[in-house]
């Protein structure tokens, strides 16, 4: 608990404060939630962050969580949370068309794992989220006719970020405290990032991908967004468990949150590659400077570390995504390829070009990498990086109409999330600080397979860097 002066985000601690005293219930909260997407919706410009949502489902699930308060039997500490699903996954009953106008043609009739077990936590499903088409970009740009471009709520004139960009904007502008996202190239952390919240990509394999469309499926893990370290954790402890329909966790150790909540961090060394950590604007750097000397002050040691091939692993891990992506795609391609966005059909045909050699390669890298973050992790607890080189980008008129595409810019983006995806290592981003300009700055700390728990630690410190959150010009106050 981080008490602070001005404004903060309303958290899951809020509203089950509200809950457990009376103030409010989950039936009054999701009557609020109701009329907050309709203004969203109603908007100048739209949000576009909730592109499905249904009256009847939400108020369903409302009234029976506010039955269980009124019992005392509450299921879990996400018993009457609003949260809202990426659309990559399946939840019943609206359309899994994953940012596409031509996928979902039926409503969906059983949920993904995830879906699943925040229904048995509780929660309330306030709908699904916005996404890029396919998960195939950083922006969030998804002009067609179903999504259009999700607003960032600090500025409604910038991106997201993507491709889990509806999910980052939904907790930015307060439509709920908690989101699910996915991430293949940094589609939680890059979002996140843009939109001044907490996100966290969960060691692959963590948490079930079951029920979510498989697009890449040696890249993509899943994680919540949430506006605090804390709910980040809670979340966290409730997906993350082997679930016999998605083998690639199976073997996974048991997670924990030890010494999560430890007075400060001595005995903690972190990582830090400079010539890698200083390629990005000079504003992300100097409030990424001041934000490892505050984990510093607080008893940990930063020691220089060489991360290395981080080119061949940068375009290994291209290589992986969008082949696998492709060979998943290739009906689509041939079928709705007219359907598809334009950036969506350039990066498909990008990936046709590779072969199956540039593959067996690109696996070749991944193997070196990630034995030489096995030693890298011998010595430190974490690796620190800025979370995103720059702010989120401006939204051009012509992007309305014809979507974005820069190669330069996403491939920027991405700079400092792909060592992640490719290893398959966890990573959290918490925002420190803000542009000269208003928008946020975030931090990276990635840690070694399965252990999110040092994460969720320095995470928890590094929130108390930041004097001041500033209030996102789109909010919406739930619990008003």
């Amino acid at each position: 608990d981080s008490a602070r002066n001005g404004f903060s985000f309303k958290g899951i601690k809020d509203y089950l404060e509200c809950y457990r005293s009376g103030k409010l219930t989950p039936t009054q909260v999701a009557k609020n939630i109701i009329a907050m997407l309709e203004d969203c919706d109603k908007s100048t410009p739209p949000l576009r962050a909730i592109v499905q949502w249904d009256q009847e489902q939400i108020m369903l699930m409302a009234e029976a969580s506010t039955t269980r308060y009124r019992n005392k039997c509450t299921l879990s500490c996400l018993d009457g949370i609003p949260v809202c699903l990426k659309e990559e996954f399946k939840v019943v009953p609206y359309h899994h068309r994953v940012g596409t106008v031509y996928l979902g043609t039926r409503p969906e009739t059983e949920d993904a794992t995830v879906a699943k077990k925040l229904r048995e936590a509780g929660a309330i499903i306030i709908g699904v989220s916005n996404m890029h088409e396919l998960g195939t970009g950083t922006t969030g740009c998804n002009p067609n006719r179903y999504h259009k471009i999700p607003r960032n709520p600090y500025n409604p004139n910038h991106f997201t970020g993507g491709s889990s960009s509806g999910s980052a904007a939904a907790v930015a502008a307060g439509l709920c405290p908690v989101a699910i996202g996915t991430d293949g190239g940094g589609s939680v952390r890059i979002p996140a990032s843009f939109c001044g919240v907490v996100g966290l990509k969960g060691t692959f394999g963590r948490i079930s991908c079951h029920g979510s469309l498989p697009l890449s499926y040696s890249t993509v893990s899943v994680g919540p967004i949430c506006t605090s370290v804390a709910d980040a954790a809670i979340v966290y402890s409730i997906l993350a468990e082997p679930d016999l329909l998605y083998p690639y966790g199976l073997k996974q150790p048991k997670a924990t949150l030890s010494d999560m909540c430890a007075p400060d961090l001595k005995g903690l060394k972190l990582g830090v590659d400079w010539t890698f950590f200083k390629a990005c604007d000079a504003e992300v750097l100097s409030a990424c400077e001041k934000a490892v000397k505050h984990l510093q002050s607080l008893g940990a040691s930063v020691v220089e570390v060489s991360l290395p091939e981080m080119e061949e692993a940068r375009v290994a891990h291209v290589i992986c995504i969008l082949s696998e992506m492709r060979d998943f795609l290739q009906p689509d391609f041939n079928k709705h390829f007219h359907e598809m966005n334009l950036e969506t059909r350039a990066s498909l045909a990008l990936a046709c070009q590779f072969t199956a050699l540039d593959y067996i390669k690109a696996n070749r890298q991944r193997t070196r990498s990630m034995r030489f973050l096995q030693e890298i992790f011998s010595t430190v607890n974490c690796i620190l990086t800025p979370a995103v080189p720059c702010t989120a980008p401006r939204i051009y008129e012509s992007d309305l109409l014809t979507g974005s595409s820069d190669m330069t810019s996403t491939v920027r983006c991405m700079r400092f999330m792909q060592l992640g995806n490719f290893t398959g290592i966890p990573g959290l981003v918490v925002p420190i600080g803000y542009s000269t300009a208003g928008l946020p700055i975030s931090l990276q700390v990635m840690a070694k397979w399965w252990d999110e728990a040092v994460l969720l630690r320095i995470g928890l410190k590094l929130e108390q860097f930041r004097d001041q959150t500033k209030k996102p010009s789109i909010y919406y106050d739930i619990l008003a």
